[in-house]
Formats: structure tokens, C-alpha cells, sequence
């Protein structure tokens, strides 16, 4: 049933008020003039003419200020986004095409070779596997790509690095399912039609022997924004040409071969010596079958490419370019067996049914909240493997596939440790020398790992963290190059919990390892730490501007969380499926929504009113490069009028809204990560390669370039605002949106997405690092979905890749996220939004929520913006996205404060650079005047003519009837 929320009609006849009362006036005196002749009797019979002509232009004028009316008030927004302007110049699409290659050409991950890549050049292949014509360029959702540039596909690649394959395989795939199943945000279809091997004739097999000696097989997987993978392919359904159902593997799930795909493998493999596996998906795969034939030399894990990456794909089949792609991501052989497995997926809660909300795709179903527990803890994806296997609790080799940090190269390198070194300010070096020492040139990832000291019952610790890396430059045989790696003795201290409540670098011996991955070591040194440091309110971390400290108790909940203590003695209980299915008591009283939330019941008394609607004179671009804490702001501030600060929040969707008053421009801002693109104008930049992609080439530089790459785009969109980077964490494999997200390492992620925004930065684009936090799974996300953790694993894992890319890249703006973290709303958590993100890290800038929706019942603007949020994320009414509270000093000054973040973010983007500020009406907006003047002229000289064609006709009867008198 549509409920009408009546503030939001009262707001809406408000930002009408002028065209109502003229429509008003000119109805009144239309109608009025109408009723005259009407009435009059003498003239009735000779009027008729009068009556209808003054009828229409009632009618016209209504239409006119009505669509006015329309256009200027509720669908403001929505027009001013829709008559957006900018395009890609030519040159652009260009430099963005060869840059997707770039990306791909360090990123693409060998992962097997005996000998048999690069091949020879015009060397013909058969290119098995349905996904060799459907491969995967990217994600859905959000993080799609636009279809209107070209896009090279993995055939296209192979064919442009001189190979020629099989077209009547080709062919054969296509006419058996043209097309890849439709996934997206609202509609997933995880079907995997591979042709059974019996569609496969032996005329086909003997043309395809007869045709090449080498065979490549292509198996993918794509991702999905508000969906996660499937963990049981029972619940999927298999339509267009599949056959038998149990074909496809009833008992398997959606990251390791399907039944078909498996004995597709196995007869190529009956057929050809010389096999190449192409894995594109950009989720870790089970690949543990690559080492089970022999037939199998060669294996590549290409992530989604983006519009041109697959011409990378090529180059390196050929030789063209040395791979240097590493993982960022552990491989292990079993995913089922992974500690977050069994409590991945969604929940629901049995006693929490007054806060359900009715399911947006099917209003009969009521959907509880759901919950998360991240029993894991720290030991997510290597740091599990490599802890579990240093306590002997798992052999490692029947646990993993490829380490993380793995990928090989056509030629080898030695790398050389120097020793460690620091300086006064407490920063740790190493230099260490590489020299390539085979025959082709190529590129070489160095890793720095540490080993913390470890006390059994003590803080948790995994023996293997990533804490420095860089990469070579292009090194010809026999080069070296010396690369330097820093860090500092705080990058290793550990976060105590339940002791200090603060991070600790206990003391002991650090065993610093210069690795080839995560799991094996070249050389190593020990740092010793001689006494304990303590980094809590008497002395914070030199990045941090106070202290951290403990802030998320309440989050932990009451789940048994794994522990490192008596070699993983509770992996058994910690890791099982979930038993209590109940909220506690406790966090039930914390729990707040749109049911129970009312902002009345959180003002303070002693709140004191601030000045609104004052005439000082100043205006925001006067602030421009103004330190956040210029006394101006309060005089700036203090000329706003509560509406005007409403609409700025409210309407925060895929813009910043205008205020005339202080000059403040509208802009825009648009979706991501790995593109640009206006949903309203259609305006789309070109789809660079998934960000899995790009965390693959382990070179910050190159992270650097891509941000540069999609704002210089932005920028030529007039598009001021880059909802990306994503950087929440590869939890499980089966998070639909892992292709979005860089890595389970929080460091390099940070690392990677530091420099992402680094390079937005220079074109003046505001780069929102999303999803913060905790929003590491799509299944149910919009239904209050709560994630429990503990505090050291939210800190060390989760909001580690946020930090490094507020401290190190200066980010200014930040997306929130749907679900609860324990129980409370993310957008609405003052230690996350507030305490940690603002006070400890020192952000400055706007926090805006995930896409605003009413129907789930969690998001409100008062509670947002008291608790350290600042926009919503809607361009239209969506019943909760205004302020209610508008009288209250505690809720004025609310808004005050989120209006200031906003302000601030945006005089200091590119909106306001010199060239593109252009304030006043936007310039449809002065052709929509301009075409009402022309109207209104036209309806006058019309009400002229008519009013004179009555009066004529009058004077006519007039002197008839004085003629006939006479």
C-alpha cells in the first residue's frame, strides 16, 4: 500500500509557492473574465466565440506553469542531472584504452608454466569452453561497464597478438547460448551453460586435432552488486539450452568446476599434450584441478579486463610482455573449508520481527533482520593459512593452491637483502637489489613480510603480515635495480583488545622476511623491540591525531571468536554454523530504526541556537583553500536558512545541490569504480580492468595513473564527485562483489586505493571511499543486515584500507554502508563516523550514505547527521531523507555541521577551479526562462487579441442594435 508522508507534500507545495500563487492569479483572472461574459445575458448567444478562446488559454496557461511548476520544484534535481554537460574527448578514450591494457599487462597472474608459454607467433589454437565467447570484462551493478565504447573480447586479443583459433569452435559456443546470463543488481542468473561433452561430435574433435596441437580452455565467473555468489548449485535454475540438471554438479558450488565444465577439461585434456587453462573472474577459483593432468602446462588468472584489457591476454600468450602479475588473494583448494564459511551466510534473527520491513521484490514476504559473526577474527585468507600452518594445525600444501603474493615470470630474478637501518624519526629501511638473471626482460614484485612475536593466550597475531612492497622497472637480463622498502616499528604493533584497549608493539624479536609470496621466505632479519610500547592517550601513533582506542565493544556480540591460543584448540566451536539465532537483550536495547527512532528523545538542553538566514556578505568560493577551522565558515554558515541546509542533505543523490545565497554550485557526481558514468545523461567514460586487476600489478604508480585516468575523465564530464574506490575485503570468495574490492590484505588494499585517490586528487575529484564498514557481503543488504566482530579484527583488517587512504590519501569523502555493524547503523555509528574516521584519523570532508531507501527501514536523516554522516544519498523525496527535526537547537546544529562538511568538500574540488566556476542558473534553467518569456508574450498579445476581438464584436451588435432603433 503507498503510504503518503505529508512533510514531504508540504515540502514539495513549498519549493512551488511562487508558481502556484501566479497560476493562481492568472486562473482567477481567466476564470473571472470567463464568468463575466458568461453572465451576461445580452451577450450570451453572441459570445460563445470569446468563451472558448478564453477557455484554451486557461487550459494552455495551466499546462505551461504546471509543467514549470514540475520542472522547477519536485523534479528539480532530476532534470539539472538529466541536462548535465560534458562528454570524452577523442584523445581520452584513446590514452583510457591503452591505459586498460597497461593495467592488464602487469596484472594478469601466471600461475603454472612448463615450458610451454609464450608461444610462437601465428601458432594456431583451440580455444575451448563456452566463456571464451561470453568472458567476463568486469562486474555488474554499479561496478559495471558502459556498452558504448568498443570492446575487445578474449578472442579479439588473441587474434590481434597474431594467433588464429578454432571459428568452428567459436561457433559452436555461440549457437549453443549466444549470450551470458543477465546478473545484475536486481536479476541474477548463475547459470553456467557449458555444453555437456556430448553436444561435442567426433567430426568436431577431429577438425579441432587436425587444426592445432594446443589447446586453451576458458572458464569464468562474474560477480554481482546486492548478490553473493551461490555456495549450493541446488538453488540455482538452469534455462535456455542446459540439459540434465545434475549435469552441472548438484552437490558443487559456484567457484569450482561445474560437472560439465570438468568433463569438458577432462576430454581436452584426452585429446591434446599441450593445454593452457585461462581462469577469468576476478573471485578466487578452486584450481587445485591444474595440477591433477599433466596435459595442464600452463595456467592464468585474468580478473575482469575492462573494454580493452583482453589485448594483454594476447600479448603475454605471445610473449609480447613478461608477466609480472601477483595475487592478492590466497588460493585454497577447498573454499568450503575456508574459518568464515559456515558463518557467511545471511542469518535471519527469531526475535526481531518488529523490525522487519516487507521484501522490495515480493511485499508479502516480511524479511527480519539478519546478522554476520566474523568468527575469523584477524585470520582472514593467508594470515589462517599461514598461522594454521606454522602451529601445525594444517599441512600446507593439501590446504592451498597458490600462496598469496604468487605469480610467475618467462624469466627469473634473484633478490639480495640489505640490512635494516633507522632513521630519527623512527622510519625502518631495507634495501634490497634485484637482478633479473634470465634471458628476457621483465618484472619483478619485492615482498616484505613480519613475523610478530607471539605469546600463547596472548593478543591474537598471525605469523605472516604483509607490511612493505614495491616493483621493479622493466629490468633487461642481467640488470639490477636496488628498491627501498620503509615502514615504521608502529606499521607492527598489534591491537589489544581486552588488555590496553589501544595498539601495543609488545617487546621481542620482529623477524623481518624479504618473501616470493606469503609463504615462502628468500632471506630474513630480526628487528628486536627492547621494551613494550604502549600507543594509547599519553601517546598515540604519529599518524593519529588522538588516540585509538577501544570504540566498538558493543559490536562483539556474544560469538565465540577463533584464537590462535593452544594451536587453533576452539577452531571447531568458533567456526561451526551459527546456533543462537536470537539478538540479545543488550543490543536489542541499542538497536535503533525508523520504528523507534525519534530525534526528540537525543537533544540536549544545553544546545544553543545558531544564527540562520543572516546577511554577511560572504560567499563560499571566498573559502576556497580556507583552513576547515576559519573562523569565516561560522559567518557563512550563519547566513543559511534551515531549508536551504535540508535540501543540501536530502537531495544528496548523485549531486551536491545548489545555494544560490551563498553562491554554492550544483555538481555531479557519478558511479564506479572502475568507470564514470552519468546515469542521467547517458555519458559514460571507458571501463578500465576490476580493481582485482589492478591490485594484481602490486605498482602504486600505476594505482596512482588509474585514478588520474577516470577523473580526468570526470572532468572533461563536468562530473566533480567519483563514488569509488570500493575497498571493503575479500571475507569470503563468495562475496558478490569481490571484483570490486582489491584484496583480504587490508595493507595493500590501503595501499592501492591510497594512491586511487592520490590520483583523483589532482583533477580536483572527490573520490568517496566506500563501503564504510563492515559491508563485506551483498546477500540481504538492504534488509539491516548486522555484522558482529571483534574490535582488533575491525581495526587490523576491516578499517585498515579506509585509514590508509584517509592519512595517506587524503580522501575527503566517504560512502557509508546498508548494514548494522553489531546494533547499530553504520551511517548512524558516531564511533565509526564521529570518533574513529574524524577525531583519531583527522577527516575532513563529507560522509554521504549508500543509496538512500526508505523501504528498509534503517535510514533517516536526523539520526545520520547527529552521528557523523552528512548527505543522502537520493535526488528525490524518499520519505525520510529530510530533517523532521527543524525547531530543535540540537537538531539545527546538526544540520549546521553537516552542511559545513559538504561546503568544505566541494569549494575545495574542481568545481570551483576557475575555468569551471559558473555560478547563477544553470543553462537550461535560463532556456526554460527564456522559452516561458516567449510563451507569455505570446498568450498576452493572444488575451489582446481576443479581449479586442470581444470588444469589436460588441461594438458591432451595438450599432445594430441602435440602427434598428433608429
Amino acid at each position: 500500500m503507498l503510504e503518503i508522508n505529508m512533510e514531504d507534500v508540504k515540502n514539495v507545495l513549498i519549493s512551488c509557492k511562487p508558481y502556484l500563487i501566479f497560476l493562481g492569479i492568472v486562473c482567477v483572472a481567466a476564470v473571472a473574465a470567463l464568468i463575466v461574459c458568461a453572465v451576461n445575458k445580452k451577450l450570451q448567444k453572441k459570445t460563445k466565440y470569446l468563451i472558448r478562446t478564453q477557455a484554451g488559454v486557461v487550459v494552455l496557461m495551466a499546462i505551461i506553469l504546471t509543467a514549470n511548476m514540475i520542472v522547477t520544484g519536485p523534479m528539480y534535481t532530476l532534470v539539472s542531472l538529466a541536462m548535465g554537460e560534458g562528454s570524452i574527448s577523442d584523445a581520452s578514450i584513446e590514452s583510457s584504452s591503452e591505459f586498460g591494457v597497461k593495467v592488464a599487462e602487469e596484472g594478469i597472474v601466471l600461475l603454472e608454466n612448463d615450458n610451454l608459454l609464450p608461444l610462437e607467433k601465428n601458432k594456431t589454437i583451440n580455444v575451448f569452453g563456452w566463456a571464451s565467447t561470453n568472458p567476463c570484462y568486469g562486474g555488474s551493478g554499479s561496478g559495471g561497464i558502459s556498452d558504448a565504447y568498443p570492446t575487445t573480447s578474449l578472442l579479439d586479443g588473441l587474434k590481434e597478438a597474431g594467433f588464429e583459433t578454432n571459428t568452428e569452435l567459436s561457433e559452436f559456443y555461440t549457437a549453443y547460448n549466444a549470450q551470458r546470463p543477465s546478473v545484475n543488481m536486481f536479476a541474477q542468473d548463475w547459470t553456467l551453460p557449458e555444453p555437456p561433452v556430448d553436444q561435442y561430435s567426433d567430426e568436431l574433435m577431429q577438425n579441432a586435432r587436425e587444426f592445432s596441437d594446443t589447446a586453451m580452455v576458458v572458464l569464468a565467473r562474474t560477480g554481482c552488486e546486492n548478490a553473493d555468489l551461490p555456495t549450493d548449485l541446488t538453488t540455482v535454475t538452469y534455462n535456455n539450452n542446459s540439459t540434465d540438471y545434475e549435469d552441472f554438479g548438484s552437490d558443487r558450488h559456484y567457484l569450482e568446476l561445474s560437472r560439465s565444465e570438468e568433463n569438458m577439461l577432462n576430454m581436452v585434456c584426452e585429446n591434446f599434450d599441450n593445454v593452457i587453462v585461462v581462469y577469468n573472474g576476478s573471485s578466487v577459483f578452486e584450481l587445485g584441478f591444474a595440477k591433477e593432468h599433466e596435459q595442464i602446462k600452463s595456467l592464468i588468472w585474468c580478473p575482469g579486463t575492462g573494454q580493452t584489457g583482453f589485448k594483454a591476454l594476447g600479448e603475454i600468450i605471445a610473449g609480447e610482455v613478461n608477466p609480472s602479475g601477483k595475487t592478492t588473494d590466497i588460493l585454497a583448494k577447498d573454499l568450503e573449508k575456508a574459518p568464515s564459511y559456515n558463518n557467511f551466510v545471511v542469518t535471519m534473527y527469531d526475535n526481531m520481527d518488529e523490525h522487519g520491513v516487507a521484501n522490495a521484490f515480493n511485499p508479502d514476504e516480511l524479511k527480519a533482520p539478519s546478522f554476520s559473526n566474523y568468527v575469523e577474527g584477524i585470520y582472514v585468507g593467508y594470515r589462517f593459512y599461514e598461522t594454521a600452518a606454522a602451529e601445525g594445525f594444517i599441512n600446507y600444501e593439501d590446504e592451498v593452491s597458490y600462496p598469496f603474493g604468487y605469480g610467475l615470470s618467462y624469466t627469473s630474478f634473484e633478490q639480495k637483502m640489505g640490512e635494516l637501518t633507522e632513521d630519527k624519526e623512527g622510519n625502518i629501511s631495507v634495501d634490497v637489489t634485484v637482478t633479473n638473471t634470465g634471458s628476457v626482460a621483465g618484472k619483478e614484485v619485492v615482498e616484505l613480510y613480519y613475523n610478530p612475536p607471539y605469546t600463547n593466550g596472548g593478543i591474537e597475531k598471525s605469523s605472516a603480515n604483509l607490511v612493505a612492497f614495491d616493483k621493479t622497472g622493466l629490468l633487461g637480463a642481467g640488470e639490477s635495480e636496488t628498491v627501498t622498502l620503509t615502514f615504521t616499528a608502529e606499521d607492527m604493533a598489534s591491537y589489544d583488545t581486552y588488555n590496553h584497549g589501544c595498539y601495543v608493539l609488545e617487546s621481542g624479536d620482529y623477524i623481518l622476511s624479504l618473501q616470493s609470496d606469503s609463504h615462502n621466505v628468500i632471506d630474513s632479519r630480526v628487528c628486536n623491540v627492547a621494551e613494550e610500547l604502549v600507543y594509547d592517550e599519553h601517546n598515540p601513533r604519529s599518524t593519529d591525531e588522538v588516540a585509538a582506542t577501544n570504540q566498538f565493544d558493543f559490536a562483539e556480540g556474544d560469538a565465540t571468536y577463533l584464537s590462535r591460543a593452544d594451536g587453533f584448540a576452539n577452531y571447531a566451536e568458533a567456526t561451526a554454523k551459527p546456533v543462537n539465532k536470537s539478538m540479545s537483550d543488550e543490543a536489542k536495547a541499542m538497536y535503533l530504526d525508523n520504528t523507534n527512532y525519534h530525534p526528540e528523545d537525543y537533544n540536549n538542553d544545553s544546545d544553543e541556537m545558531p544564527v540562520t538566514g543572516a546577511d554577511n556578505g560572504i560567499k563560499l568560493a571566498e573559502l576556497r583553500g580556507a583552513s576547515y577551522d576559519d573562523e569565516r565558515w561560522d559567518l557563512l554558515l550563519d547566513e543559511l536558512t534551515v531549508d536551504e541546509m535540508d535540501n543540501l542533505i536530502a537531495l544528496g543523490g548523485y549531486q551536491t545541490a545548489a545555494i544560490e545565497s551563498i553562491g554554492k554550485v550544483a555538481t555531479t557526481d557519478c558511479d564506479g569504480p572502475v568507470d564514470i558514468y552519468n546515469n542521467f545523461t547517458g555519458v559514460s567514460s571507458i571501463g578500465l580492468p576490476a580493481v582485482v586487476m589492478l591490485a594484481f600489478t602490486w605498482n602504486t604508480d600505476i594505482a596512482t595513473e588509474y585514478g588520474e585516468c577516470l577523473a580526468s575523465m570526470a572532468d572533461e564530464m563536468n562530473v566533480s564527485g567519483w563514488y569509488a574506490p570500493s575497498m571493503n575485503m575479500h571475507r569470503s570468495a563468495f562475496a558478490g562483489r569481490n571484483f570490486e574490492y582489491y584484496s583480504e590484505d587490508g595493507f595493500i588494499s590501503g595501499k592501492m586505493a591510497a594512491s586511487v585517490v592520490q590520483g583523483s586528487n589532482k583533477y580536483g575529484v572527490y573520490a568517496y571511499i566506500k563501503h564504510f564498514a563492515l559491508n563485506d557481503q551483498e546477500t540481504d543488504r538492504w534488509y539491516k543486515n548486522s555484522m558482529w566482530s571483534n574490535e582488533q579484527a575491525i581495526r587490523e583488517i576491516y578499517l585498515k584500507p579506509f585509514e590508509m587512504a584517509v592519512k595517506e590519501g587524503h580522501a575527503t569523502a566517504v560512502m557509508s554502508s546498508y548494514n548494522y555493524i553489531g546494533p547499530v547503523w553504520s551511517g548512524a555509528c558516531a564511533p565509526l563516523q564521529q570518533t574513529v574516521l574524524r577525531d583519531e584519523w583527522g577527516f575532513r570532508g563529507m560522509v554521504i550514505t549508500d543509496y538512500f531507501l526508505a523501504a528498509g527501514g534503517a535510514m533517516n536523516a536526523d539520526q545520520a547527521i547527529r552521528n557523523g554522516s552528512d548527505m543522502m544519498l537520493t535526488n528525490i523525496e524518499a520519505g525520510t531523507n529530510h530533517v523532521v527535526d527543524k525547531t530543535s537547537a540540537t537538531g539545527i546544529l546538526a544540520m549546521r555541521n553537516a552542511t559545513h562538511n559538504i561546503l568544505y568538500t566541494v569549494v575545495n574540488s574542481r568545481a570551483y577551479d576557475e575555468e569551471n566556476l559558473h555560478t547563477g542558473a544553470p543553462a537550461w534553467e535560463i532556456t526554460l526562462i527564456v522559452i516561458d518569456i516567449v510563451l507569455l508574450a505570446l498568450l498576452v498579445l493572444l488575451e489582446v487579441f481576443v479581449v479586442r476581438k470581444g470588444y469589436n464584436r460588441r461594438k458591432d451588435d451595438t450599432i445594430q442594435v441602435i440602427e434598428k432603433t433608429e
